[in-house]
């Protein structure tokens, strides 16, 4: 049903057009291309009223994460960007025919436009912008299941909000008749080990809960254009990144890690009472990445390079890239200690 509702609306095929360190196009007739962008997705129940702090500052770190984590530099055999995920999601779900795009109607996948006061701000950019894609009612009436002391469900609110990929995503749910809210962290990819993924999610909880908690946040000294160019830089740079940061300026991602967010994160975790024994053992994967100035994407280019280098083709380097790296995901050490064959 999403498929035929987003090729409907685009009224032609998918088409892919990725610039790069080399250049990826193609067509589709399904939007089955985007399960190429398997994706680790933190989640964070919070408070009503926090939840406006929460999401401006995993607006904030969307850059520095993918920095960080980025993991998918090929697509199709093609040499992209760092995280080519970001990209290639935009592209393969969008609605939006040419001349829509041309006018800056706004993608499916978006980052966001500006900071937010209040959760409802992006809910009700749900509503102004984005038609329904799938259009589907339930028989509840939500004030008359408030009205007897119940929880409405809000399915209509909900399914419209699932098919709105924002990278990171309001999310109202039920559990146990109870309604609560969460940040949904869609922005890194999955892998390269467990280890590295719970390592990319201590550094995700522990500066965001740091930053929420500061009297002056960063948000408030930073504009959201800033925070949309870092997120975009580090998508396409990776390890490679410059990103910008207040008081400072253009900055090398890992000198920014290593002095403001490492630190951060660690004092969030304290305040979460996560055991310092944890919060070392995943912090130190993040220091070691920082240093190394190395992550998934990094690692993969230069091993498919290597092979290359010893006269094999593009695909027979990237089967041989691939075997060396699930070899290595299975030991589950940390991405950045993997030597390059």
């Amino acid at each position: 049903m999403l498929d035929e509702a987003v090729l409907t609306s685009r009224r032609e095929d998918v088409i892919i057009d990725i610039r790069g360190a080399e250049r990826l196009q193609m067509t589709a007739d399904t939007i089955a291309v985007e399960a190429a962008c398997t994706s680790t997705q933190f989640h964070l129940q919070v408070r009503p009223n926090s939840f406006a702090r929460y999401w401006n500052a995993a607006q904030v770190l969307a850059g520095p994460q993918l920095a960080l984590g980025a993991n998918s530099p090929y697509v199709f055999g093609h040499q992209l960007h760092a995280e080519s995920r970001i990209e290639l999601f935009l592209q393969s779900t969008d609605t939006r025919p040419p001349e829509l795009r041309n006018q800056g109607v706004r993608p499916l996948v978006p980052f966001g436009d500006r900071w937010i006061n209040s959760i409802f701000d992006l809910f009700e950019e749900n509503v102004r912008y984005y038609p329904a894609l799938l259009p589907e009612t339930s028989d509840e009436d939500p004030f008359e299941v408030l009205a007897a002391g119940g929880t409405p469900q809000l399915a209509e609110l909900r399914l419209h909000n699932g098919t709105i990929y924002r990278w990171n995503r309001p999310i109202y749910d039920v559990s146990d008749g109870r309604p609560h809210l969460r940040v949904e962290n869609r922005v890194l990819p999955s892998g390269p080990t467990v280890l590295d993924v719970l390592a990319n999610a201590a550094f995700f909880y522990g500066a965001s809960v740091d930053m929420v908690l500061d009297e002056r946040p960063i948000w408030s000294r930073m504009s959201f254009e800033a925070a949309r160019e870092n997120f975009h830089t580090a998508a396409r740079h990776g390890a490679e990144s410059r990103l910008y940061w207040p008081g400072v300026g253009s900055v090398d991602w890992d000198e920014l890690v290593l002095r403001a967010l490492l630190p951060a994160a660690q004092r969030g975790l304290e305040r979460l009472g996560v055991a310092s024994e944890a919060s070392d053992r995943y912090l130190q994967v993040i220091e070691g990445r920082a240093k190394q100035r190395a992550n998934g994407a990094s690692w993969q280019v230069a091993a498919t390079q290597a092979f290359e280098a010893r006269g094999m083709d593009r695909p027979s380097a990237l089967q041989a890239m691939l075997k060396e790296y699930v070899l290595l995901m299975h030991s589950n050490e940390p991405v950045h200690t993997w030597p390059v064959p």
